[in-house]
């Protein structure tokens, strides 16, 4: 290949790479735009701190709130976060070379990507299955259960990926200087791999707030906020999809507001794992 044509063939690259940026720039801008020009007018605070009126919905009633929304929202994210948390945790530990041998790790690997691919509808769907086989109706345990199952193997390969960017050498001196494989893990590995842990959790929070498939089997809705584990929980993504089904102006406007609240919620989720990334990372070894 002569130089004039790598060199068209490099400033065609380029130009594809800028037309691609731009296209996905374009397109967050125009979500983000659409969201914010609708949703804006109609948030207030009033709207966040309380729940539905009676008969908001088929159009009675003034003023919408989400507050039973907001609420179950959290509930059901921050569950679901806690107890994916406590199982993969383990899960990437163990996946990490030292623990398993390297066929095993790729096949558990391969099933959680498999996991990792699978619609949240489908989870949903199978959690509402076993719910139904022991006779246990939506409630805000089955969506704290069902977001966990969701969002574990996002959290399991992130850690387990943080985990394995540890260095080695650190790894190999204090194993020679006599340490066990679990202390070294625990004093040494998850030490060095915080910045990533923190991240992998915040993210996988800020993937759970805002799933709206899964939650349609297994929490339910409600116009009230829940009182116990047992209780049907509302969610943010549920009360933006029934809102926009509404024939009504007035009620869809809540609809957009609802999407601004959780599109904030999200970006402020997203700022804060980077934050922690950056201020946590300060003094891990390299």
């Amino acid at each position: 290949m002569s130089i004039r044509r790598r060199h068209v063939v490099e400033r065609l690259m380029q130009a594809l790479m800028l037309c691609s940026l731009g296209l996905v720039l374009a397109s967050v801008a125009a979500i983000i735009g659409v969201i914010v020009v609708r949703g804006a007018p109609a948030l207030s605070w009033r709207m966040l701190v309380q729940p539905p009126q009676s008969g908001y919905y088929a159009g009675r009633g003034s003023g919408s709130g989400i507050a039973n929304a907001l609420v179950g929202s959290v509930y059901v994210a921050f569950g679901g976060t806690l107890l994916a948390s406590l199982v993969s945790l383990p899960v990437a530990c163990a996946l990490q070379k030292q623990y398993l041998p390297g066929g095993v790790r790729r096949a558990i690997t391969l099933m959680l990507d498999v996991l990792w691919g699978v619609p949240s509808v489908v989870t949903g769907a199978f959690c509402f299955i076993v719910m139904a086989h022991y006779g246990l109706r939506a409630s805000l345990a089955g969506g704290i259960c069902t977001i966990a199952l969701v969002i574990m193997p996002v959290m399991v390969r992130a850690m387990a990926e943080a985990m394995s960017a540890a260095p080695a050498a650190m790894h190999e001196a204090a194993c020679a200087l006599g340490a066990t494989r679990f202390g070294v893990t625990v004093r040494i590995v998850l030490r060095q791999t915080v910045p990533g842990l923190v991240t992998a959790v915040l993210l996988a929070f800020g993937r759970g707030i805002g799933d709206a498939a899964s939650l349609l089997f297994t929490s339910g809705y409600s116009d009230f906020i829940p009182r116990s584990l047992s209780e049907p929980a509302a969610s943010l993504p549920l009360a933006i999809f029934f809102q926009l089904n509404s024939p009504f102006p007035e009620v869809q406007r809540g609809a957009y507001a609802a999407a601004l609240v959780l599109l904030l919620i999200v970006v402020v989720v997203t700022a804060g794992a980077r934050a922690c990334a950056a201020r946590l990372g300060i003094h891990v070894v390299r």
